[in-house]
C-alpha cells in the first residue's frame, strides 16, 4: 500500500481544487443556491450558528469537497482489494485498463454525460449494495452539491497517474484490508476542518489503554448481552474499532454455538459513535463495514448483508437526556442539518438511556461561534468564563453513563483530555461542584508522553457516574518529559513508565511518580499533577509563609484584563490622542516581553 503521508498530502491539494469548483457551482446555480440560503437561514434563527452566510457557506463546501474525495477513496480501496467487481477509477494490473474500457462503454451509451456522471455511478453501485448504502445515503455531503465535469475528469487523472515504472502512482491494496490510514487521512484531509473541528485522531496505544482502563472491568462485572459503549466525539472510529476487536473476541468465547454473523452483529449493536464531522461519520463507518467482513470470511460487497450500525452526524452536546427543553429557550435539539439524521440521533442520544462505558478524545477548542458558546453554557453548568470545550464534554461523558443504583453497577468513563481545566480559572466549577461529586479512579499526567499531534498537554481521566467510592484516587504524576522524540511512540519512556507502573502505588522514577491521593486535595481547583516531591515541596513553602500574595496586590494579578488580540490596546510610544478626556482613560497594560508597561 502506498497511502503514506504524500497520499494526505496531494488529497488535500484535491480537497482545495474541488473547494473552489463547488463553491462556483453553488453561486452559478439558483435552485442550489436558494436550498443552501434557506438552511442557513433555518439554522441561523433556530441559534444553531452565529456564523456569517460566507463562512458558514465556506464550511459545507468543505464537508462536500471532504465527501467527494472520500468516497473516491473508499471506490479506489474497493477496486485495489478486489471488494467490487466492476471497476470505474482504476486499480492494480490489468484494473486500471478496465476501468478505461467501461468508461467509453458508458460514454457510448451516454454521450451527453461527463466524468461527473460517471463517478455517479460508482457512488450509486456503493448505495445499491446492502453493506455499504448507508455510507453514501441521502445525509451524506456529496449530494449537496456535485462537481462540475472538468473538476471530476481532474479528480479521475489524479487517482490515474502512474509512476515511471507504470504502476499506479497511488496503490491502496492491502492483504489485511487495514483501513488505519483513513485515520491519518481524517485528521489530516482539510486544513479548514482540522481547524473548525479540531481533528484529531486517538493514538492505537492511548486507545488500548482506555479501554483496558474502562471496557476491561466494565464487562467483568456485568452481562455480555445489552452491553453498551459510547464515543460521543468518535472521529474516524480509533476507540470503537478497538472497542469491536475486543467484544467480538468476547462474544466468540461466550457463545461459540451462534453463527459468526450473529456475533458479529451482537459485537456492532454495543457500539454507538456520534461526531459533528460527517466525513469523519463516513470513515468510521467504512471502517467497520470492513472490519465485519473479515472475521465473516467475506471478501466481497456483494456478499456482505446490511449491517446494523449506530453511528450519526451531529453535534453530542445539543442531543440527548436533558437537551430537549430549556428554559423556554429555541430547541435546539429539534433542530438538524441535511447532513444529521435528527432521529438516529435520539436514537443514540436520547431514547437509548445509558452505556456501560463511555469513552473518547473529545476536543480541546474553545467555542468561537457565539451562539454556540452560549448554548452549551446555558445547557452545562460547568461552563465559566473563556471555557474549553473539555468541560462542557466531561460533564456528558458522565451524563452518557449508567449511574449506580438499584443494584445496578454504575457506567465507566475514560478519555484523554486537555489539561487546561486543572489550571486555568475556566475549570474551577468543573473541579469543585461536579468532579467533587464522581468517583475518579484515575488520573495520569500525560503531557510529559510523547504522543504524536497532540501539541496539546493532555491527562486521562476514568472514573465512574456515581458518588466517590473510596478515600483516594489514583494517580500518575509527572516528573520528567519524553527527552526526544522516539520512533515509536508507544515505547516512549515516560508512556511506558505510566502504562507499567499505574497499578504500582509508591512508584518512582526520573518520568512518573505514582500515588494514591487524597480526594480532599483533589477537591480543590487547581490540581497539581507534578510528581517527584514537588507536591510536597510545594505544601511546605506554602505552609511557610506568612502570608500570601494576593493579600499584598490590589488588584489581583489578572484581574484587568485579558485581549485577544494586544494590538488594539496597544499605543505606539509617546503617542497620545488629541482628546484630553481619552488620555485620562488610557490604563498600564503590562504586557509578558516588555519590562515596563504601557497604555
Amino acid at each position: 500500500m502506498t497511502a503514506t503521508k504524500g497520499l494526505t498530502s496531494a488529497l488535500q491539494e484535491q480537497v482545495l481544487l474541488l473547494e473552489d469548483d463547488l463553491r462556483a457551482r453553488v453561486e452559478g446555480d439558483a435552485a442550489t443556491l436558494d436550498r443552501w440560503r434557506t438552511e442557513y437561514q433555518r439554522a441561523f434563527d433556530r441559534r444553531r450558528t452565529a456564523s456569517s452566510w460566507q463562512a458558514w457557506r465556506d464550511d459545507r463546501v468543505t464537508q462536500v469537497a471532504a465527501a467527494w474525495v472520500l468516497a473516491t477513496v473508499f471506490v479506489r480501496f474497493c477496486e485495489d482489494n478486489a471488494l467490487v467487481a466492476p471497476v470505474w477509477i482504476a486499480g492494480p494490473g490489468q484494473r486500471r485498463q478496465e476501468a478505461l474500457d467501461a468508461q467509453l462503454a458508458f460514454f457510448r451509451t451516454h454521450p451527453e454525460d461527463t466524468d461527473r456522471e460517471w463517478l455517479l455511478a460508482a457512488v450509486e453501485h456503493l448505495r445499491s449494495l446492502p453493506a455499504t448504502a448507508a455510507l453514501v445515503d441521502e445525509h451524506s455531503p456529496l449530494w449537496q452539491v456535485a462537481p462540475s465535469g472538468d473538476a471530476a475528469s481532474a479528480l479521475l487523472a489524479f487517482w490515474r497517474q502512474r509512476g515511471e515504472d507504470g504502476a499506479l502512482a497511488h496503490d491502496l491494496t492491502d492483504p489485511d484490508l487495514d483501513t488505519r490510514f483513513l485515520g491519518d487521512l481524517y485528521q489530516d484531509l482539510s486544513e479548514h476542518a482540522k481547524a473548525t473541528y479540531a481533528l484529531l485522531q486517538t493514538p492505537e496505544f492511548v486507545e488500548e489503554f482506555i479501554l483496558d482502563r474502562t471496557l476491561t472491568p466494565a464487562l467483568a462485572e456485568r452481562p455480555l448481552a445489552g452491553f453498551r459503549l459510547i464515543d460521543p466525539t468518535c472521529g474516524s472510529g480509533h476507540f470503537l474499532l478497538g472497542a469491536f476487536d475486543r467484544l467480538l473476541d468476547r462474544w466468540h468465547r461466550e457463545a461459540p454455538g451462534l453463527e459468526v454473523l450473529a456475533r458479529v452483529q451482537e459485537a456492532l449493536d454495543a457500539i454507538h459513535g456520534v461526531d459533528l464531522n460527517p466525513f469523519a461519520v463516513a470513515i468510521a463507518r467504512f471502517r467497520l463495514t470492513v472490519a465485519a467482513m473479515k472475521p465473516c470470511g467475506l471478501w466481497s460487497l456483494a456478499d456482505a448483508p446490511a449491517f446494523r450500525f449506530h453511528l450519526a452526524v451531529g453535534d453530542s452536546l445539543l442531543h440527548g437526556p436533558g437537551q430537549q427543553t430549556l428554559h423556554g429557550d429555541t430547541d435546539l435539539s429539534d433542530f438538524a442539518y441535511a447532513t444529521e439524521d435528527l432521529a438516529l440521533l435520539r436514537e443514540i442520544l436520547v431514547e437509548g438511556g445509558r452505556y456501560d462505558v463511555v469513552v473518547g478524545n473529545p476536543p480541546y477548542i474553545t467555542v468561537k461561534d457565539k451562539v454556540l458558546n452560549q448554548a452549551y453554557r446555558e445547557r452545562y453548568a460547568t461552563c465559566k468564563g473563556k471555557y474549553a470545550l473539555t468541560v462542557p464534554f466531561m460533564e456528558r461523558f458522565f451524563g452518557l453513563a449508567k449511574p449506580g443504583y438499584d443494584g445496578q453497577p454504575a457506567g465507566w468513563i475514560g478519555q484523554i483530555t486537555s489539561n487546561s481545566f486543572m489550571k486555568r480559572e475556566f475549570g474551577s466549577k468543573l473541579i469543585e461542584e461536579f468532579l467533587v461529586g464522581k468517583d475518579l479512579r484515575l488520573i495520569a499526567d500525560t503531557s510529559g508522553a510523547y504522543i504524536p499531534g497532540h501539541g496539546t498537554p493532555t491527562v486521562i481521566l476514568v472514573g465512574r457516574n456515581q458518588r466517590p467510592v473510596g478515600a483516594t484516587v489514583r494517580a500518575v504524576l509527572g516528573v520528567r518529559g519524553e527527552p526526544g522524540r522516539p520512533d515509536d511512540a508507544a515505547k516512549g519512556l515516560v508512556w511506558r513508565a505510566i502504562v507499567e507502573h499505574v497499578d504500582d502505588r509508591g512508584w518512582d522514577d526520573p518520568w512518573v511518580t505514582v500515588a494514591d491521593l487524597d480526594r480532599s486535595a483533589l477537591a480543590r481547583h487547581p490540581w497539581s499533577l507534578s510528581g517527584g516531591g514537588a507536591a510536597r515541596l510545594a505544601e511546605l513553602v506554602a505552609g511557610a509563609a506568612k502570608r500570601r500574595l494576593a493579600a499584598v496586590i490590589s488588584p489581583p494579578i489578572g484581574g484587568s484584563i485579558r485581549s485577544g488580540a494586544d494590538e488594539a490596546f496597544l499605543r505606539p510610544v509617546g503617542w497620545l490622542p488629541h482628546d484630553r478626556d481619552m488620555r485620562t482613560r488610557l490604563r498600564p497594560l503590562m504586557t509578558g516581553e516588555a519590562t515596563g508597561s504601557t497604555a
